[in-house]
């Protein structure tokens, strides 16, 4: 399994508050898994301050061509982005 550190900014689309669909790296995701909720525990291994106090998910998303994912997504001050991809 690849780890991938991004940091990059993501649009995502919310069902009843959980993840339903993203666009990132100009490809369409659909969520294909239950989405766990990742607390500021998860970011405790990051040291700047910028991570402070995120919240976010984890969950697999599925693109058009059918490559799956597992994405780490927090929530910023200017919006969502991708911290972690593991394909």
């Amino acid at each position: 399994m690849v780890t991938k550190i991004i940091e990059q900014p993501v649009t995502i689309w919310m069902a009843n508050d959980i993840p339903a669909r993203m666009v990132y790296a100009g490809h369409r995701w659909r969520v294909t898994d239950t989405p766990t909720r990742l607390r500021e525990s998860i970011w405790s291994a990051v040291t700047d301050e910028h991570h402070r106090g995120l919240y976010g998910w984890r969950f697999q998303g599925t693109n058009e061509a059918g490559e799956s994912m597992v994405f780490d997504v927090y929530r910023g001050e200017d919006g969502w982005h991708v911290h972690r991809a593991y394909d």
